[in-house]
């Protein structure tokens, strides 16, 4: 391979893993959950919504790196900016770009999908700046896919809906879980039992939302969720050598499976595509770190 094709690929890959675009996947599901529970609505529509919130996504996680430099010099070297594979000021620069270009993107899906979209790029960009300051940061990330959810399903026929509401809540939850596992692996805080519980709010609430047909479908659906949940798991709590990265990067891709129980009403054929986009974040964990 010709030198300038390495660098260019390994620029790619840099470009890749401060996006941490393995959790793309996620992201494209968070979309597809609240653009049904919102009715759905013309398919251009959709995918416009899926490139905006790709770009504030990366954006958020380029700004993530440049606002947490100082903690990966001292903990983890390998991230490409104190590696030195890209300057801090760059990835500053890309940060800004992808973050006002989503939005820009965002905002023609109308009114209520542009002010939605602004509030959650200004979340994202407090959360960077604070999450390593503050003991509730989980709690921002968990609102940041909460308003995900509004803005997608604001740019649908019916707008946000009792049901995206209330599944948007149970995706939070679900993140504030994932998000304080999170925060252990950087050493920041003793490890307990208590985030495992917010994982499983999302089986309760289906429980009590569902009835009928639906609810049968939604049984089937929890027990996935809960089996995946409970496989993420055993890696933090069942196993003499502890991995609690590879309990957060598999529950990372189980936020589709949360997705794909918040629209159990819906026909069966829109479950292949929550499992491929499941399919997705597992495969490209393989080549791009999730955390």
């Amino acid at each position: 391979m010709v030198p300038g094709k390495t660098d260019s690929l390994t620029f790619l890959r840099t470009l890749l893993v401060l996006g941490r675009s393995s959790n793309l996947p996620t992201v494209w599901s968070n979309c597809l959950a609240g653009w049904l529970l919102g009715g759905g609505g013309d398919l251009r529509r959709f995918f416009q919504l899926c490139l905006g919130a790709t770009l504030l996504y990366t954006g958020g996680m380029f700004l993530n790196d440049a606002c947490d430099v100082w903690f990966d010099v001292r903990y983890r070297r390998e991230r490409p900016i104190p590696s030195g594979a890209i300057r801090l000021a760059t990835v500053f620069w890309f940060s800004f770009a992808w973050l006002v270009l989503g939005w820009l993107i965002l905002w023609p899906l109308g009114k209520s999908a542009s002010q939605l979209s602004l509030i959650l790029a200004a979340c994202i960009v407090v959360y960077d700046l604070v999450h390593k300051w503050i003991p509730f940061s989980a709690l921002l990330m968990a609102i940041c896919r909460f308003l995900l959810y509004l803005v997608a399903a604001s740019a649908t026929v019916d707008g946000v809906t009792g049901w995206a509401l209330w599944s948007a809540f149970a995706l939070a939850s679900y993140v504030i879980g994932l998000s304080c596992l999170a925060r252990v692996e950087s050493n920041l805080g003793a490890l307990g039992y208590w985030p495992a519980y917010l994982l499983g709010l999302p089986i309760l609430l289906a429980w009590f939302m569902n009835e009928g047909s639906a609810q049968k479908r939604s049984l089937l659906l929890s027990a996935l969720l809960a089996i995946w949940i409970l496989k993420c798991l055993r890696y933090t709590f069942w196993q003499p050598d502890r991995s609690i990265g590879r309990t957060v990067s598999g529950l990372l891709a189980g936020i589709v499976f949360v997705d794909l129980l918040a629209v159990a009403p819906d026909p069966y054929p829109v479950g292949l595509i929550f499992l491929l986009l499941f399919g997705l974040a597992i495969l490209f964990q393989r080549f791009i770190p999730a955390t």
